[in-house]
């Protein structure tokens, strides 16, 4: 196994590279307070960096009385990576530069079942490519709705587009000569949070979408949980209610079938609420409009997610849940049964846990799988395998050609 304390460091590396990005140069003690680590691991980490060539020395910051600080800056800010999020029914696409922030997207139509699905989907993301500036390319992040083995091989079954072990990653790989990552696109959200978002402040944390599916991503230690077969995660398909509605993984009662978004669209119907060719927009509108029994199917929704997610808790012991995903746009309302059934269902030592929700942005799956990308140059647990490889190669060799100088 590999080493955790390692593990948490070279995280720390990464998002070193992503603040520097995204905020322009600063000081070893401001890196250190933005990322909340000691002055002497920023010390050591900063030092590492410089030596490999992704880091250099700038001139002085304006001295408040002290010893000026000295400035570190990237090597050069023209990585990117690319992210894909694949669905049943579409695919959406995004360009980001190493610190994560998207410099163009792009959403197009796709056919899960039909039979040249691959085909399509290589053409649909050759084309995107090569739409893309000449900043070098690190290689794609893939993220589906579904178990994959592992990231390099990317092979996937996913109940929600009928795919049964289906190689996309190792296809688009042949087909786009390129370096590809493919993950559950909960899990490369949970990688996106680590380096990016709340997730960046603890080691132990569980990310839960709800829309379309449910799904959880598990981080543990600093490093994603995937299970024996990439498959961890899947708490859409945990069974809450005996003889429930029939779910898409084929069996009945599954959380996803009560109260994923098609569920719940379902039910509004059923109540009145909305028309039968309307939508969960239409419901959510409904709810923002007062409708009491638009808002109570809502609240009957959360009370479901509170208690199986209160059982989660107690298994998994994280220090916060980091609630994302379309249906959090209704989220005020899923509040109402949400809290009152999470915390009771508790025992009293977790009923602290912190719960996030943040808000959501249509991009947000793709950008998670580009965050694939990114997170590989200091993978220490080497989730990526040659793939990563490829894309640490890349790194020195294209974004960062100064290093392989010895500047």
């Amino acid at each position: 196994m590999a080493n955790r304390p390692q593990a948490r460091t070279d995280v720390n590396r990464s998002a070193i590279l992503a603040r520097l990005g995204a905020h322009g140069p600063a000081s070893r003690a401001d890196l250190a307070r933005a990322l909340n680590v000691s002055p002497a691991l920023m010390t050591q980490l900063t030092k590492d960096l410089l030596s490999e060539g992704l880091l250099r020395e700038l001139e002085h910051s304006p001295s408040q009385g002290g010893r000026p600080a000295r400035m570190l800056g990237l090597m050069s800010t023209a990585g990117r990576a690319i992210g894909v999020k694949v669905v049943a029914d579409h695919v959406a696409f995004v360009d980001v530069g190493i610190d994560g922030t998207v410099v163009r997207s792009a959403s197009e139509p796709f056919d899960a079942s039909a039979s040249t699905f691959l085909a399509d989907l290589t053409g649909l993301l050759r084309r995107f490519v090569a739409g893309g500036g000449s900043a070098p390319l690190l290689g794609v992040g893939v993220g589906v709705p579904g178990s994959v083995d592992r990231q390099a091989n990317g092979l996937v079954d996913s109940t929600q587009m009928g795919w049964r072990q289906v190689p996309l990653g190792s296809t688009l790989q042949r087909e786009l000569n390129l370096p590809v990552i493919v993950e559950n696109n909960v899990n490369a959200l949970a990688i996106a949070e680590r380096l990016y978002g709340v997730g960046r402040l603890h080691e132990n944390f569980l990310v839960v979408t709800i829309g379309t599916g449910i799904g959880a991503g598990i981080m543990v230690d600093g490093v994603v949980l995937r299970g024996s077969g990439g498959g961890a995660g899947e708490i859409g398909h945990v069974p809450v209610e005996i003889d429930g509605p029939l779910c898409t993984c084929g069996n009945h009662g599954c959380l996803e079938s009560i109260i994923g978004e098609s569920a719940l669209v379902r039910l509004a119907r059923e109540r009145g609420v909305i028309g039968e060719q309307s939508g969960i927009a239409a419901l959510r509108g409904a709810a923002d409009s007062g409708n009491p029994e638009a808002t109570r199917i809502f609240s009957e929704a959360g009370h479901v997610l509170g208690r199986t997610l209160a059982g989660i808790v107690h298994t998994l012991d994280p220090e916060i849940v980091i609630v994302l995903g379309e249906g959090t746009a209704a989220w005020s309302h899923w509040s109402f049964g949400f809290e009152p059934a999470f915390r009771s269902s508790l025992i009293p030592s977790r009923r602290g846990v912190a719960v996030a929700v943040e808000t959501w942005q249509d991009e947000s799956w793709a950008q998670g799988a580009a965050a694939l990308v990114l997170a590989t140059p200091f993978d220490a647990e080497d989730m990526a395998g040659d793939q990563g490889r490829l894309v640490r190669e890349r790194l020195v060799e294209q974004a960062f050609p100064q290093a392989g100088a010895g500047a």
